[in-house]
């Protein structure tokens, strides 16, 4: 039963990673799912509470960085307070709406817009967009470093 759970867990750590590069799963999700899956398979012989606890910290943490990396990218890029607003509202409205590319399409069109309605010239507002995605690149690879980590710590747990 253990190997099925290991082979059943490496599964979903696989598609998380996936999901992470190309957002049509939820990545970090998939990697929480396997090791909750392999928990329960294995009767939660080696991991505990606090093992997942701390994993749903990661989690959190790694949904956080969309927000995060996008505004702060619209920010590098000379967007203002309400270009990184619009980003992560972009964000917010781009995964509701627009799944799984609006991650991608919603910040940068959050930013252009924001920009675009205090005055800023269509030129500057994408560039403001463009570093939103150079913050959504940024953010991925820290996901993925993230996830990478949970891996890893989950494999030194078992």
């Amino acid at each position: 039963m253990e190997t099925t759970a290991l082979i059943l867990s490496i599964i979903f750590f696989v598609a998380g990673l996936l999901g992470t590069i190309l957002p049509i799963l939820p990545g970090a999700i998939l990697i929480y799912g396997g090791m909750l899956l392999y928990g329960f398979m294995t009767k939660f012989s080696t991991l505990d509470a606090n093992f997942f606890l701390l994993q749903a910290l990661v989690l959190v943490l790694v949904f956080s960085v969309d927000f995060v990396a996008s505004a702060a990218g619209t920010r590098r890029f000379n967007g203002s307070k309400q270009a990184a607003w619009g980003a992560i509202i972009g964000t917010i409205l781009g995964l509701i709406f627009f799944a799984p590319l609006g991650i991608v399409i919603g910040p940068f069109l959050g930013a252009v817009v924001a920009e675009l309605l205090r005055g800023i010239q269509i030129n500057q507002a994408i560039r403001v967009g463009f570093g939103t995605l150079v913050g959504i690149l940024g953010g991925t690879v820290l996901k993925l470093c993230a996830e990478i980590l949970m891996i890893v710590y989950f494999f030194i747990r078992i």
